[in-house]
């Protein structure tokens, strides 16, 4: 019996340590380039650029992976995802949604 645990742990251990893990620092540092669009920190000013911060990681994730399939069309977004692996698109999910998203006040 213990041998069967020591087995399943040391599976267990290697499947965890094979996944890709979301770097935020990476995410940071690979932003730069949507910032032209989706503003510094995803919080773009230009209404026509939705805003990314604070956005749920999973969205941004199956988007980004959606542009690069082309499932999800978007010429300017399409080329930009084609570029991105995997792990790219992990760290720039998991650093948007990390963000704080500006609160839009209605005008008075």
């Amino acid at each position: 019996m213990k041998d069967i645990l020591q087995i399943t742990l040391l599976v267990i251990m290697s499947l965890i340590s094979g996944m890709a893990l979301a770097d935020y620092k990476a995410g940071e540092a690979k932003s730069q380039v949507c910032a032209s669009c989706h503003g510094i920190n995803g919080n773009s000013e230009i209404t026509m650029y939705p805003k990314l911060a604070g956005q749920y990681k999973d969205y941004l994730s199956t988007a980004l992976h959606a542009y690069k399939s082309g499932s999800r069309k978007n010429a300017i977004m399409s080329g930009f995802a084609a570029g991105l692996s995997d792990q790219d698109i992990e760290d720039l999910s998991d650093y948007y949604s990390q963000q704080d998203g500006l609160k839009v006040l209605p005008e008075k």
